[in-house]
């Protein structure tokens, strides 16, 4: 009896050696797997950081949203992530453009804007209907339509980008700002603008202060106005202020009580975003928003003005890629033809 009692212990023993072998080679194993794949990756800090850039595709006018990206690509060595916005119908022609010509090398993601979230927000007379197309209002969206980033670039599609949009990436924030937009009081002086007639860089030129609604907000008609074709906005700080919400109220309001100015030079969704970002709002370099170029076409900025520039800006009814319209050269320089063949410039001569 003894010596069985001797023998299970012996052997009890020996399973927990065994036990015991097999768990340290176990642990062993996984300690250097692991080691193995934290020597073969980048530590988070050195990874490139990915840089979102919304864009949209208008069907009449998808050529300029592809010179955009166009001179945007050719001016960074950073990482860039398109985002070119279009409507269901458009989607498969925004891809074969890219596809098909030298704008393949890109990085990008086609998305489909549905604009039945604007019904009932949109009033129908406008001085300027093509001011009222459904993807005017895609920057009101950007957090339904971006998901994964926390920073995000939106241009309009009139513009070319000749400095790194790195830059403009790294424009900062300030605390609890949701947004950082150009001021219109900034550029051009006070003598250039002089010579733009009609151009509207005060609240007067976009809301109605005969309108109780507009009063009660109890900001002066004489605030310098901003313009929302070029943003840097942070969606944290946009969900978190429920942004999209307030705009959609204001644009509600608008169809009930009819807020905007008759006198706007343009802009049907400047109006609103003028409303809910007032006074909180950040600052991009006035360099890297120089405008007002789409406004009249016998007004021409100096060439050397232009090559300090790093975003010009076509806004106004006198687009590059039509006549007339002025500094045309600068666009057609990063033009991309369309490989179907469907837009076309339209010039004096052609």
């Amino acid at each position: 009896m003894a010596l069985l009692r001797k023998i299970n212990q012996v052997l009890l023993f020996l399973l927990i050696v065994t036990l015991c072998g097999i768990l340290y080679k176990k642990v062993h194993r996984e300690t250097t797997l692991r080691n193995e794949t934290d020597d073969d990756s980048e530590p988070p800090e050195e990874m490139e950081e990915e840089i979102p850039v919304v864009i949209c595709a208008a069907a009449g006018r998808m050529g300029a949203a592809m010179a955009a990206i166009n001179s945007i690509y050719s001016n960074t060595d950073a990482n860039i992530l398109f985002y070119v916005v279009g409507l269901r119908n458009t989607l498969s022609r925004i891809r074969k453009w890219i596809e098909h010509s030298k704008l393949r090398e890109i990085n990008f993601k086609i998305v489909e804007f549905n604009p039945v979230v604007l019904k009932g927000k949109i009033r129908p007379d406008s001085s300027r209907p093509e001011l009222l197309q459904p993807l005017n209002f895609v920057r009101f969206y950007l957090p339904l339509l971006i998901h994964q980033h926390e920073k995000v670039i939106y241009l309009d599609d009139d513009v070319i980008v000749q400095g790194d949009i790195q830059e403009l990436y790294d424009t900062t924030l300030a605390l609890g700002h949701a947004a950082a937009f150009s001021d219109d009081c900034d550029l051009p002086s006070a003598q250039d603008m002089n010579r733009f007639v009609g151009l509207q860089n005060t609240y007067m030129g976009y809301l109605d202060y005969r309108k109780k609604a507009i009063k009660d907000l109890g900001i002066s008609p004489s605030t310098c106005s901003f313009n929302p074709g070029v943003i840097v906005a942070n969606m944290t700080e946009w969900k978190h202020q429920r942004i999209t919400k307030q705009l959609e109220k204001w644009m509600q309001k608008n169809v009930e009580e009819n807020l905007y100015s008759s006198s706007l030079g343009g802009g049907v969704a400047t109006s609103p975003m003028l409303i809910v970002f007032h006074g909180k709002y950040s600052a991009i370099n006035p360099l890297w928003h120089i405008r007002h170029l789409g406004w009249n076409p016998d007004t021409r900025y100096s060439e050397h003005f232009l090559q300090e520039a790093k975003l010009l800006h076509w806004n106004g009814r006198h687009k590059p890629w039509d006549f007339p319209s002025v500094h045309n050269d600068l666009w057609e320089s990063w033009f991309v033809p369309d490989p179907a063949g469907i837009f076309k410039l339209h010039h004096h001569n052609s």
